[in-house]
């Protein structure tokens, strides 16, 4: 499989500041309409001067998007990304969205994660992505967002009164201690060193539906970098992970031992995936299945804020208690392995 070809950095990206009413009859505006878990995706057709019919991306964003996601983060990001051969090309902004080129190809389903062969490419791409460098900060922004989350997530307050009545269920003096001793128990400098977990401009959401396959030709695609941010390498491959349980959470799906081995000798060494080292291996089997409990935090706040901004019929509440409750029955496990690891070290 090959990459998209890069495109050249655009230090002015056309701007406009007229927003785009979404009460708008999609249908009439476009032939292809996709409404994922934030924006609506329109594929739109646009004349140019000689004449020529050319294919355009028309993402709108949803509602209340502010609460969870950095606009200007993102923009920064895709200038550079584009040119690293990830993603559309950029081509203009607007009050609620942006305009990018359009992909000829189709977003995977959960399933098709786990294929050796799709699972091989995502993680060379993987690797990739990693290496690209992104101008700014690199702090790490996971548990920042975190706590952001949290802040706007245990402050809400629901006028369906069954809602309120679950989501008073919740404790979040049980939440917060949860998220303060994960992130201790990462951020602590002994554990950091012994995880070798580098820091690097992570995807952050590297779900099926951020990732498209042009079958014709064979070329793989990541897309949507809105979480995008500089992160753990283990929380970004442990997220993907994840995603392999897709939205109903069946964590069944979640990679095996074997499966992820793979996954990382593609990783660590694409050109060369059986020459690396065993310990190589494990090392990274501890650290992305140690971050991977961040992943839970990060998406069960997420849901909550979810439940209350969005207009997307999705039950937000029960995938926040989906998502809570695997970190409580994941996190015995990790502290396990990581303890056994710390004796042998």
């Amino acid at each position: 499989m090959d990459i998209a070809p890069s495109v050249a950095i655009h230090d002015s990206i056309p701007h406009h500041p007229l927003s785009v009413d979404t009460a708008l009859s999609f249908p009439v505006m476009s032939h292809r309409v996709i409404v994922n878990k934030f924006n609506a995706v329109l594929k739109v057709s646009v004349k140019e001067g000689n004449g020529d019919n050319v294919a355009v991306t028309v993402r709108l964003y949803g509602p209340n998007t502010e609460y969870v996601i950095d606009r200007k983060r993102e923009l920064q990001a895709i200038k550079y990304l584009s040119a690293a051969g990830f993603g559309a090309k950029l081509l203009g902004v607007f009050g609620n969205g942006m305009v990018q080129s359009f992909i000829n190809a189709r977003t995977l389903n959960p399933a098709d994660m786990k294929k050796p062969k799709l699972a091989a490419e995502i993680a060379k791409q993987l690797r990739r992505f990693h290496h690209v460098e992104i101008p700014g900060s690199k702090e790490p922004q996971l548990w920042v967002d975190i706590f952001k989350f949290f802040e706007k997530a245990s402050s809400l307050r629901f006028e369906a009164p069954d809602m309120q009545r679950r989501y008073e269920t919740i404790s979040f003096k049980e939440v917060h201690e949860e998220v303060t001793q994960l992130k201790y128990l990462l951020m602590d400098q002994e554990l950091t060193d012994r995880l070798n977990a580098p820091v690097v401009f992570s995807h952050n959401d590297l779900l099926s539906g951020n990732l498209m396959l042009d079958d014709e030709h064979d070329n793989l695609y990541f897309i949507d970098f809105e979480y995008g941010s500089y992160s753990y390498r283990g929380y970004d491959i442990g997220n993907h992970f994840n995603e392999y349980a897709g939205y109903e959470c069946d964590y069944s799906l979640y990679p095996s031992k074997d499966e992820q081995f793979h996954f990382f000798r593609h990783y660590l060494k694409p050109e060369k995936p059986y020459e690396v080292p065993e310990k190589d291996l494990k090392a990274l089997y501890i650290e992305t299945n140690t971050f991977m409990l961040a992943s839970h935090l990060y998406w069960a706040l997420w849901a909550l804020i979810q439940a209350k901004m969005s207009a997307i019929d999705f039950d937000y509440l029960g995938y926040f208690f989906l998502r809570y409750n695997q970190y409580k029955k994941e996190k015995q496990m990790c502290l396990h392995n990581l303890t056994y690891q710390s004796k042998k070290a």
